[in-house]
C-alpha cells in the first residue's frame, strides 16, 4: 500500500487540468514582456539617434571643416522627421502590447474567479485572450512599420548619395 491516504483522481485531474489551463496567459505574458522589453530597447536608440540629429541641427557649420553630404540641414531634417514617426509607432507598439499584458492578466483572473466560484466565466476569458492577441498582433504589426520605416531611410540615404568611388 503506497498511499496510505486515499484521493479522488477526478478531483486532482481537474486541478491539474486548470493548472495547466492557468499556465498558458504566464506564458504569453512573458512573451508580451520580452516584446515590450525589446521595443523600449529599439526606442531608446531611436531617441539617441534623435538626440545626435538635434545637436547636429543645432550646431552651426564650421568653415574649416569640409562639408559632409550625409549631414546637410535638409537631410538631417527629414531624417529627424522619419525618427518621429519611428518614434510613434514604436509608442504604438508598445502601448498595444501593454493593452495585451492586461488583457491576459485579465483572462488569467477570469479563469480563476470562475473556478473558484464554479461559475462559467467562458465569454469573459475569451473575450481578455481576444484581446491580448489582437493588441499583440497590432504591437507586432507596429514595429514591422518601424522596421521598413528604418529600412526605408537606409535605402533612401544610399541611393542619394555620391559613391565613394566615383570621381
Amino acid at each position: 500500500m503506497p498511499f496510505p491516504v486515499s484521493y479522488d483522481p477526478d478531483a486532482v485531474d481537474s486541478a491539474a487540468h486548470l493548472i495547466q489551463i492557468a499556465l498558458t496567459p504566464v506564458f504569453m505574458l512573458s512573451g508580451i514582456g520580452t516584446l515590450i522589453n525589446v521595443f523600449n530597447t529599439r526606442l531608446a536608440r531611436v531617441a539617441d539617434h534623435l538626440e545626435d540629429v538635434r545637436k547636429r541641427l543645432s550646431t552651426p557649420p564650421s568653415d574649416t571643416d569640409t562639408p559632409d553630404p550625409f549631414y546637410t540641414p535638409e537631410r538631417l531634417a527629414a531624417h529627424e522627421i522619419r525618427l518621429h514617426r519611428r518614434i510613434f509607432v514604436l509608442d504604438a507598439a508598445i502601448m498595444l502590447n501593454a493593452i495585451g499584458g492586461a488583457s491576459t492578466c485579465g483572462a488569467a483572473m477570469a479563469l480563476f474567479v470562475g473556478s473558484l466560484r464554479d461559475a462559467s466565466t467562458s465569454t469573459w476569458l475569451l473575450a481578455f485572450f481576444g484581446i491580448a492577441l489582437a493588441c499583440t498582433v497590432g504591437a507586432l504589426s507596429f514595429f514591422l512599420a518601424d522596421t521598413f520605416l528604418s529600412w526605408h531611410g537606409l535605402r533612401r540615404d544610399r541611393l542619394s548619395l555620391p559613391h565613394p568611388d566615383a570621381k
